[in-house]
């Protein structure tokens, strides 16, 4: 009797082929666990669905045989199977010894190396300091932003390609302090990969071209004493993430590497968008952002805060039935309630902002949810003002929206 095939992994990357002469449907591992990159040709694209732990070879072989109309489909199901083995991509023992490798290296490794230097930004560091310069200083010299009464200390920027998001990056980062002396930067990121309702944490130094910054190990102690279930210590995730990774290279940038960091991961709360509650009606969401309000109500000024997020994510590339242009079309509707959320944020109304992340199981996507939720309960006297608003099309159908938000103390 023919056996099961593995499941697909679920956790997958999945997106149209970018290589015009490759059409079909791109495949890769979004947590580097493998290196290999599949694209499957369009006729063969329905037979991933198989691959659900149910169907077996004998349902492969079927398919394979009304696609191509042939009955010698042999070899190709046994190249198929094949190269999602190798690669990585099923749910068995192959996948099971990769991933196990890697979370060694990562935990033995003494520093966090940049995951996305060469490609999402130049991995050597004469280019990437001109790179930089490009981004930052542009040739019409700019007002810096107005954010009302009161100092800022804290900034929310993207994690997106800064290729793409550049200006909201400048945008953000210029209502940064001029020096860094005696600051620890707080960097809440997004974690794509990680658990809904856990935060990650990571000792390790942050590797940039730039050089290396440490992390502020008194604060992470103080967080493992008091939250630690709520904490995924040495998150594995820390090593190919790049919403705090983009942070600090910006951050590098303006000071140079010997600032102090802490970076935390913020899982999706997911549980309270689909069923319904506040984050914190999880115990131990509940417990880390009381114990991250408490961190900073104690430490005050000596904290600036950081967030890296991107909003909506909008077009066929993210599941709609439609493709989205930007600030055209859908994406009009998209802007405005995009903005609606932005109010909230600023006026430091958690409660208002997360109803509208609620709406619809939050259809619009945002990828920065928790992260600010995060920060408007650890640090609720803030009042942010919005100084960039972007949508930016990441391919021909598929818009993804970001800012750069300021954020000032009330008097």
């Amino acid at each position: 009797m023919s056996q099961p095939l593995p499941r697909l992994r679920a956790n997958l990357d999945f997106m149209p082929s970018p290589v015009p002469e490759q059409p079909g449907l791109l495949i890769r591992d979004p947590f580097h666990y493998s290196d290999v990159t599949l694209i499957f040709p369009p006729p063969l694209v329905e037979c991933l669905a198989l691959f659900d732990g149910e169907q077996t070879g004998l349902d492969l072989r079927a398919a394979l045989v009304r696609i191509t109309g042939d009955f010698q489909v042999g070899d190709l199901e046994a190249s198929l199977i094949d190269s999602l083995d190798r690669s990585g991509f099923l749910e068995n023992e192959t996948f099971e010894g990769l991933r196990e490798v890697r979370h060694k290296e990562f935990a033995a490794a003494p520093t966090r190396e940049a995951a996305h230097a060469g490609s999402a930004y130049p991995g050597e560091r004469g280019e990437l300091v001109e790179t930089m310069r490009a981004y930052m200083e542009p040739d019409e010299p700019e007002a810096a932003p107005s954010t009302g009464s009161g100092d800022i200390f804290a900034i929310a920027a993207p994690h997106v390609s800064p290729e793409g998001g550049w200006q909201s990056y400048q945008a953000a980062y210029r209502a940064m302090p001029k020096e860094a002396d005696g600051l620890t930067f707080v960097v809440l990121g997004t974690s794509h990969y990680g658990a809904p309702e856990r935060f990650g944490l990571t000792r390790k130094q942050f590797v940039t071209p730039f050089g290396e910054t440490p992390v502020d190990q008194p604060l992470t102690d103080y967080l493992m004493k008091h939250a630690s279930p709520a904490i995924v210590m040495e998150d594995y995730c820390h090593a190919v993430e790049h919403s705090i990774e983009f942070q600090v290279l910006f951050l590098q940038h303006l000071y140079g590497p010997s600032i102090r960091i802490l970076p935390i991961l913020c899982g999706s709360y997911a549980r309270s968008i689909y069923e319904g509650g506040m984050p914190e009606d999880d115990e131990y969401v509940r417990r880390f952002l009381g114990t991250l309000g408490d961190l900073s109500a104690r430490e005050g000024s000596r904290l600036f805060w950081v967030l890296g997020i991107d909003m909506a994510h909008m077009g066929r590339r993210y599941g709609d039935p439609f493709s989205a242009e930007a600030e055209r079309g859908e994406m009009l509707s998209v802007s405005a309630r995009d903005r609606e959320r932005i109010d909230r944020i600023n006026r430091a109304d958690h409660t208002g902002f997360w109803d509208r992340v609620q709406e619809n199981h939050d259809d619009l996507k945002w990828c920065g949810s928790s992260p600010l939720y995060t920060f408007l309960k650890a640090a609720p006297r803030g009042r942010g003002n919005l100084v960039r608003y972007e949508q930016w099309n990441i391919d021909g159908e598929s818009v993804v929206s970001f800012a750069g938000i300021a954020f000032s103390r009330d008097a």
